[in-house]
């Protein structure tokens, strides 16, 4: 259980604090939620503590998995389907898991398809979602401002 104050990853939407835990009734169900704020586009998300672990609510990463994470950025990329309908489901799943190296791995992919050959706007809606997320993490783990963390990217595919 995360208490207010914690930096967690709700996947696909990315990283945000957990600014209160409120009980509201939905359907006549009254349940217990966490009230995420998520930095980068100010959006808050209420999700119910009971299904968190289910969704994959977890922790940001520390400061040392940031390295990581960015070596994973900059190394060649794995091999993709080259059906665009198998690419897109992969990796639909690896950024639907949560993990953000599986995020970064789709970024990286993407990126340097995007380079390469392009991409359908589907793959490059896909590629500005996984960079969102990936941003709303490092920004919570490096408490560097969005721009910065975007900044930070961008070096790392130049």
């Amino acid at each position: 259980m995360f208490k207010i104050g914690d930096k967690v990853v709700y996947p696909m939407h990315g990283a945000g604090v957990i600014e209160a835990i409120e009980e509201e009734e939905v359907l006549g169900e009254k349940k217990d939620y966490y009230v995420l704020r998520l930095p980068v586009g100010n959006m808050k998300v209420m999700i119910p503590i009971a299904n968190g672990e289910g969704i994959g609510l977890r922790q940001v990463i520390d400061k040392q998995d940031v390295g990581k994470v960015l070596k994973l950025l900059k190394s060649s990329g794995s091999a993709m389907p080259t059906n665009w309908n198998h690419r897109y489901r992969a990796n639909l799943e690896k950024i639907k898991s949560g993990n953000i190296y599986a995020v970064a791995e789709v970024v990286r992919n993407l990126a340097r398809r995007e380079r390469e050959k392009g991409l359908s706007s589907g793959e490059k809606r896909m590629l500005e979602n996984a960079k969102q997320i990936l941003i709303s993490e490092l920004v919570l783990a490096t408490e560097l401002e969005e721009d910065k963390a975007k900044g930070l990217l961008d070096i790392t595919f130049a």
